[in-house]
Parts: structure tokens; C-alpha cells; sequence
């Protein structure tokens, strides 16, 4: 029996607790942490930022701290890093009988029709030939089977899909989360597996999400988990 775990599909695209995802883009010189849906760019609690790491090509940590900024969060490694792992824990959510939804758990919301505690991560990769290491603390990952920067737009991108270190099969992938973010582009097999087309010659965010059963937690029933992979589809020229 092939050790893979069903998911339940990603169909919490609901509002904050949800809706929104999670990358990293370079702009004005800084490593800037994105929450936001589309083309939508929003503004978020700096101190959700739960977690960032950063790594050289060697896979070797680099040191990184968050600039908690007041509406946002940037990253600053202690070298230009080759790639950067970003988790944003955003609480737990519950929602009411006429469909809203209040971040607090179902302890603090009893008339909740359904509660869960949504958690986003993402992982950029910025330089070529970079050996990735464990990120066990991104608990939803698309891993890149080979290097995302040396297969270039309009050709595809294999990559294996790991929920708690886990494969994770039938979850569907986005190969476009800003321009086109409800675009399936595929779906993981029984191995977490899936082969995803480079849709851009500059930044690409490929993303998924899913819900896992949480069993025995008073406040919660699931979690809702988002993740991006970003990089960019060809090597910039001046």
C-alpha cells in the first residue's frame, strides 16, 4: 500500500480565514512577506509572521529576522539567501449560523457552525542549484522536484506536494496565484506528485491549499492550510 495521505479538497477559499495567501516578493531592495489573494495585496498583523528561515545554496541556515512593520512584515537575512521559508499562523476561525466568520475559536464562538485554525507558509527560491533542506517547519510545502530556475516559461515543473511531511495526494495546484488565482493547473497523484507548466518569465507564485481533520481539540476541527512556491521563470538581464 503506497504511503500517501487523502486530503480534503481545498474549498475554504472564505473569507480571511482562508481566502488570502502567503508569499515573498523583492521590492525596494527588501524581501517583502505578501498576504493577499490575487492581485489584492493586503495589509496584516506583522506579529502573525510566525516563523522565517533562510538558507544558502549549500541548504546551510542563514541568520533572518522579521521587521515587524505597521501593516506588514519584511525579511532580513544576514546575506543574500538562496531561498526563504515564511510561516504565518492566523489563528483560529469560526463561523456563525448567517455564514460569518469571527476569528476566535469555536470555545469563545458556540453557535459555530464550523471552526479551524488556518496556518499559511511559502518558499521562495532565488538562486540556482540550491539544495534544499528538511523545512520541516513548513507544515504544507510544494517542493520542486528539479531547480525551478532552469526550466523556463511555457514548460513543466515537477514537484511533490508534502502535508506534515507527508505526500498529499489529490490536492490541486495553482500555477498562477496572482493573475489568475482560481486556475487549476494540476492535481497531486497518489505520491503527492504533479508536473506544473512555468506560466511567467518573471515571478512565479505556484500555490495550493487544503483542510486537514483535527480531532480531539476543543476549539478547532480542522486545519486550513495554504502554500506557495515562488521563483522567477528566467534569470534577469539589465
Amino acid at each position: 500500500m503506497k504511503r500517501s495521505f487523502v486530503f480534503i479538497a481545498a474549498a475554504l477559499f472564505i473569507a480571511d480565514a482562508g481566502a488570502h495567501g502567503l508569499w515573498t516578493e523583492q521590492r525596494r531592495g527588501n524581501i517583502e512577506i505578501v498576504y493577499g489573494h490575487g492581485a489584492e495585496d493586503d495589509a496584516f498583523k506583522p506579529e502573525k509572521i510566525s516563523g522565517a528561515w533562510a538558507f544558502d545554496r549549500a541548504g546551510k541556515m542563514i541568520p533572518v529576522t522579521v521587521e515587524r512593520l505597521t501593516d506588514h512584515a519584511r525579511l532580513k537575512p544576514l546575506k543574500a539567501p538562496a531561498l526563504i521559508g515564511v510561516a504565518l499562523d492566523n489563528g483560529a476561525w469560526s463561523q456563525t449560523p448567517d455564514k460569518q466568520w469571527i476569528n476566535q475559536g469555536r470555545t469563545q464562538v458556540t453557535n459555530s457552525t464550523q471552526s479551524l485554525h488556518a496556518l499559511k507558509y511559502s518558499l521562495a527560491i532565488y538562486q540556482e542549484g540550491v539544495k534544499l533542506p528538511a523545512l520541516d517547519h513548513l507544515k504544507m510545502i510544494i517542493r520542486p522536484e528539479v531547480d525551478p530556475l532552469t526550466v523556463g516559461p511555457g514548460k513543466p515543473l515537477p514537484v511533490r506536494v508534502l502535508v506534515d511531511g507527508k505526500p498529499a495526494a489529490g490536492v490541486k495546484l495553482i500555477g498562477d496565484y496572482r493573475s489568475a488565482p482560481h486556475q487549476i493547473s494540476a492535481t497531486t497523484d497518489d505520491e503527492g506528485r504533479a508536473q506544473v507548466i512555468v506560466r511567467n518569465e518573471g515571478l512565479n507564485i505556484i500555490a495550493a491549499q487544503t483542510s486537514v481533520p483535527v480531532k480531539g481539540d476543543k476549539n478547532i476541527e480542522s486545519r486550513s492550510l495554504f502554500t506557495s512556491l515562488t521563483f522567477a521563470g528566467e534569470p534577469h538581464h539589465e
